[in-house]
């Protein structure tokens, strides 16, 4: 009497299609990438939140002209930690401005931001690139979008505006914060946090890569089991 065959688990077929599922998703549908928008999101609400009120910004009362370089100095490292959010508020409506009178340089960044969002963003991994018959892999597209944002910012006139905007934007943050007497402000409620620009960006993503580890290490574990 023949043994009967011992039955077979559907485990490489739940894998297979998992991984199917897994490769059919667009690079900004990854746990990493979400966890990485989740936090800058909520970096945005926080700094938002800490916003100083205007009529505080531009007080004529509280201006006078510095004593010397270095007391010109001082004031702008105070105000800025005090006006930290209205100074990028003030940087980026200069920004926009300059993009607004600049209809071609607006053209273009919205351009290479659609290339970016349609060709790979958007695009299913399985699905790739065709142009003029010509099938393009995933890091040749990537590399052919990096090499069209350099093109599009340094060898254009995109470039030009945006150095010249931020530009604008600094000699106007220095200039309030060098008249601007800090005398009235409270700085100790201020966190001792790194003053840079972009300073939120680091820590939003450190803090995106921390809480995606888990994310994306629990399927890799369970794979292995």
């Amino acid at each position: 009497m023949a043994s009967a065959a011992a039955p077979i688990l559907p485990v490489s077929t739940a894998q297979s299609a998992s991984a199917t599922s897994a490769q059919s998703q667009p690079p900004i549908a990854t746990p990493a990438f979400r966890a990485l928008i989740t936090h800058l999101s909520e970096s945005l609400r926080n700094g938002f939140s800490q916003r100083r009120p205007w009529g505080e910004l531009v007080d004529r009362s509280a201006f006078s002209k510095p004593e010397s370089l270095s007391d010109a100095t001082v004031r702008i490292r105070k105000n800025y930690s005090y006006f930290r959010v209205n100074y990028l508020s003030v940087l980026a409506i200069v920004l926009a401005f300059s993009l607004v009178t600049n209809p071609f340089s607006l053209f273009m960044l919205l351009g290479l931001l659609a290339s970016w969002l349609f060709l790979y963003l958007f695009r299913p991994s399985d699905q790739p690139l065709v142009i003029f018959g010509r099938t393009f892999s995933d890091r040749e597209t990537l590399g052919i979008l990096v090499v069209l944002s350099v093109f599009v910012i340094f060898l254009t006139s995109v470039g030009s505006v945006l150095i010249s905007a931020l530009m604008v934007g600094a000699a106007l943050i220095c200039a309030h914060g060098a008249f601007r007497v800090p005398e009235d402000l409270f700085l100790d409620e201020q966190e001792p946090a790194a003053t840079g620009f972009l300073s939120f960006l680091g820590g939003a993503a450190s803090n995106a890569a921390a809480a995606a580890a888990p994310t994306v290490a629990a399927p890799t574990v369970a794979a292995r089991v």
